[in-house]
């Protein structure tokens, strides 16, 4: 089944940490770019970090400094380490991968979402 399932999400103090986890699965062939996005009621949803199938990152301004995406090939599974966490960077978050699946000698690539994880940052 393709499909990616986030975990990790949940309640944390202002300063805390947490760190979410996006797991693909399926008859995965390759995954090149992975993505965590996230949205806060009311808003659009944003794009927090990426990274490409080499480790090469990027971040949201908000979050420079304070979150690191990182991701393990092997195991077809990305990461969000998150410190310092702040009231603001509550919002539910989903991972998003450009994923190549195969099924005998067929292979085909598409643009994939995770189902979202809470997060809320509350005293």
């Amino acid at each position: 089944q393709k499909q990616l399932v986030e975990s990790g999400g949940g309640l944390v103090q202002p300063g805390g940490s947490l760190r979410l986890s996006c797991a693909a699965s399926g008859s995965i062939f390759s995954i090149a770019a992975m993505r965590w996005y996230r949205q806060a009621p009311g808003k659009q949803r944003q794009l927090v970090a990426d990274i490409t199938s080499g480790g090469s990152t990027n971040y949201a301004d908000s979050v420079k400094g304070r979150f690191t995406i990182s991701r393990d090939n092997a195991k077809n599974t990305m990461y969000l380490q998150m410190n310092s966490v702040s009231p603001e960077d509550t919002a539910v978050y989903y991972c998003n991968a450009d994923v190549t699946y195969y099924s005998g000698s067929r292979y085909n690539t598409g643009y994939y979402w995770g189902q979202g994880t809470q997060v809320t940052v509350s005293s």
